[in-house]
């Protein structure tokens, strides 16, 4: 049996190279503040693996993804242990696109902060007396650029990104962002609602994108999960305060009040948040894992 192992490690995910394919192992791993916890979430991969399935399926009327299947009976031999079980996916080989694509429904977290000092988020001008969690009148594209691990995102205005895209696609910088920033609101806008109709508010996201071996821009890397996404119950949502979240906003929270923490959770801050993650799989998509 062929032994594999990760040809690319992130704060998260292990990516292997099988030849053709690749395979995203979603792991247990934990991410905050653009540091990698020393916990482990038990069963958190699986809920970002299903998830990301879930929503794969349910927008690719929208763009083509690189999910090919989540089932180690379609993958070697080599992943078909309980290891990978449920938190593993073969996907389609892409050249990622050097752009961070962020949709914001909501204004919250650094796009409060903004908009609390000069009335903008991320360079775009909102409306005067937005209170902080407010529906924003139509969604933002607030692209930004990949950091490597341990480094900040920075966020970047559309122009910026169509610079950083033509840097490495001569000729191709503002069609390829332009579809980037089309696509982006198009999946946010049609996942939102589906996740109001389930008690769900998506406040806001990040998608990732890259080429096929056609030069056709496809969806990639993890779609809507709770660590790529702020997820809100629809009930009891208030604007002019912090809303209750489905999503690490919780370990971000406790980790601010804990400075001293050196980024280790307790064991019943893990506990909760696991349950968070599982309580949104269910509410979106009604299945149990």
């Amino acid at each position: 049996m062929q032994k594999y192992s990760p040809v690319k490690e992130g704060k998260v995910r292990e990516i292997y190279d099988t030849g053709d394919n690749l395979i995203m192992v979603a792991t247990d791993r934990i991410s905050a503040f653009d540091v990698i916890l020393k916990n482990k979430v038990e069963k958190k991969g699986t809920v970002l693996t299903q998830m990301s399935k879930f929503w794969f399926d349910y927008t690719k009327d929208i763009v083509d993804n690189h999910m090919i299947s989540t089932d180690t009976a379609d993958m070697p031999e080599f992943f078909r242990t309980e290891e990978f079980t449920g938190n593993s996916m073969l996907c389609k080989k892409l050249t990622m696109l050097p752009v961070e694509c962020i949709v914001r429904g909501y204004i919250t977290g650094s796009g409060w902060n903004s908009y609390k000092e000069n009335g903008t988020v991320c360079g775009i001008k909102l409306p005067e007396g937005l209170k902080e969690c407010d529906k924003l009148p139509e969604p933002i594209y607030t692209p930004s650029t990949k950091a490597e691990i341990g480094d900040h995102d920075e966020n970047i205005d559309f122009e910026r990104s169509v610079e950083v895209l033509e840097k490495d696609f001569p000729g191709h910088g503002r069609e390829y962002a332009e579809k980037l920033r089309d696509y982006t609101i198009a999946l946010y806008k049609k996942c939102a609602d589906y996740a109001l109709t389930r008690g769900i508010i998506i406040a806001d996201t990040k998608f990732e994108f890259g080429l096929n071996e056609n030069g056709e821009v496809v969806l990639g890397d993890e779609m809507l999960t709770p660590d790529s996404s702020r997820f809100w119950p629809v009930e009891g949502y208030e604007p002019g305060k912090s809303q209750p979240s489905f999503d690490k906003q919780f370990v971000r929270d406790w980790l601010k009040a804990n400075p001293d923490s050196d980024y280790n959770l307790p064991q019943d801050v893990i506990d909760k948040t696991i349950a968070k993650y599982e309580e949104a799989y269910e509410l979106l998509t009604g299945k149990k894992l």
